[in-house]
């Protein structure tokens, strides 16, 4: 059997990028379970987040991503994230990356919580798609061997050390063992768990239910990030609309026409994302509507097309000009927070097995991301994945210590499911689908949770969980790896007490001092 250096599960901007990188120090094998374009990635609209103008610096890019983070931030990740943020612009540019410019010069625009326009685009609102296609376009001209419709189904473990990985060819339904040296996680989010999210369809999981099982540690995974604007359209898809929407001047109108954020904070639209999304929540109840409006009807219709062409131009196949009218949006799950707890080498406990991109926490973006700051994240971690190879030496084992050790210079509060308290038997248990998942999670663990609600979603996972058949082919796989990571997400979300960042509970709706630390599942 073949002994690949670095095996990579995923193919978005993560698992690409590292794959580029990893070429230079070895053979590299990429698995993704549907073709090598089929990723969150590409649907990133907002941007890229550096301190690059005249007026803006790494200090407050950090005090920034700090305030957004809600005090759980891991402040050393942060330093390297924004001091390393020009250099890593710099790859991307040398790719082939094509960010917008005025004059010669890289165009930055605002976005929430940002202090200073400090946010890259790439083809207006279509930065994802560009940094994609250019990475896809560059692996397929390289010596990577790429293996696409193979999903990675076990993550192969001998004595503490990954050994590889067991996979599905979803076309033929064969399963086959990959052998490397390095693995390398870089599966994207979990969107998929939820009724409305603006994630594609691969969304479901994966890392995170393969890295559990696997015995690696997972942390932070009652936060979840919905974004406030995504289109509410009867039988479309929740298309994203940009947080820059708002950055250059969008207004949210409930149904009566009413400007509502004022009611709610003094940053009104600009205000954090968890803050946004959960106000439009509280006014679509108020006014018993499903949605809210948002209003750019005052921009010069030069600015909106040419901003936002994507937008402008998916609206208007819908039947929305939308510089003559407004947008009707709601929030959608959208960017997981917590994943496979990793330092700030992309290492996790298990020795060979490193994490990249959103299903990685890294501690950057701590109780609530700020935006544009998760492409950025992908692009200094990932580097320092293999900044961390090189130095150990092909077949040595790097140190997975963080200096100063600074997440667990917190309380960690540590949990197993066997730990958790015992819970009452259901009486009847509605049969899993996708469907019934999606609503359980987005009606009881969504934006606004309670204790009560969490305690019925924790009840039903679990009589799901155990009772998971055989599985035989993709779409059964998934399934599988949503409930395991529903449970993760509900479980840690019944033991934070509290609200904080986009985490927010009913019967808890205090930010409390002694919960500053993080839940880790073993």
């Amino acid at each position: 059997m073949t002994v690949y250096d670095f095996l990579i599960v995923g193919s978005g901007i993560a698992g690409l990028y590292t794959a580029l990188l990893a070429q230079e120090q070895g053979s590299v094998l990429v698995l993704t379970k549907g073709s090598i374009d089929d990723c969150n990635t590409k649907y990133a609209q907002g941007g890229i987040a550096a301190a690059i103008g005249k007026d803006d610096s790494p200090e407050v890019h950090f005090r920034d991503t700090s305030e957004a983070a809600a005090g759980l931030a891991n402040p050393e990740a942060v330093h390297l994230l924004v001091e390393e943020a020009a250099d890593r612009i710099g790859d991307l540019i040398r790719l082939g990356v094509p960010f917008d410019t005025i004059n010669g010069e890289i165009t930055l625009t605002k976005e929430a919580a940002h202090t200073y326009p400090r946010v890259l685009h790439a083809g207006g609102d279509a930065t994802g798609e560009h940094i994609e296609t250019t990475l896809s376009r560059r692996v397929r001209s390289s010596r990577i061997f790429v293996l696409e419709h193979c999903l990675a189904c076990d993550i192969l473990v001998d004595n503490g050390r990954v050994q590889g990985v067991r996979a599905l060819d979803c076309r033929t339904g064969s399963i086959e063992e990959f052998a490397c040296r390095k693995l390398i996680l870089a599966t994207g989010g979990a969107g998929r768990l939820f009724k409305y999210t603006t994630n594609s369809e691969v969304a479901t999981g994966d890392g995170v239910s393969l890295a559990y099982q696997a015995g690696a540690e997972v942390t932070d995974m009652e936060f979840f990030q919905f974004h406030p604007t995504a289109i509410r359209l009867p039988g479309v898809h929740p298309f994203l609309i940009s947080e820059a929407v708002r950055g250059e001047g969008g207004i949210l109108r409930n149904v009566e026409g009413y400007r509502f954020m004022p009611d709610y904070t003094p940053e009104e639209e600009l205000a954090p994302r968890d803050v946004v999304a959960r106000s439009i929540h509280f006014e679509m109840k108020k006014t018993r509507s499903d949605r809210v409006f948002l209003d750019i009807t005052h921009l010069p219709p030069h600015i909106i097309t040419t901003r936002f062409p994507h937008i402008y131009r998916f609206c208007l196949d819908h039947g929305l000009d939308i510089t003559k009218g407004l947008i009707p949006v709601a929030p959608a799950a959208h960017y997981m927070m917590g994943g496979v707890k990793a330092n700030m080498w992309g290492e996790t406990n298990i020795d060979g097995l490193f994490a990249a991109g959103e299903v990685a926490c890294t501690g950057v973006h701590g109780a609530n991301r700020l935006a544009s700051n998760s492409l950025l994240e992908v692009l200094v971690f990932s580097k320092r994945i293999l900044q961390k190879v090189a130095a150990a030496g092909p077949d040595q084992v790097g140190d997975r210590r963080e200096a100063g050790n600074p997440i667990h210079a917190r309380p960690v509060a540590s949990e197993d499911f066997s730990t958790l308290p015992h819970r009452q038997e259901l009486s009847s248990v509605p049969t899993l689908s996708l469907t019934a998942l999606q609503s359980l999670m987005w009606d009881r663990v969504g934006i606004i949770r309670s204790g009560e609600g969490l305690e019925i979603a924790a009840n039903l996972l679990a009589s799901w969980d155990h009772s998971l058949r055989e599985v035989s082919d993709l779409s059964s796989y998934e399934l599988n790896n949503l409930v395991r990571t529903a449970r993760l997400m509900t479980e840690a979300a019944i033991l934070r007490e509290e609200s904080r960042g986009a985490h927010f509970r009913t019967d808890c709706p205090d930010v409390l001092p002694e919960w500053e630390r993080h839940i880790i599942f073993r």
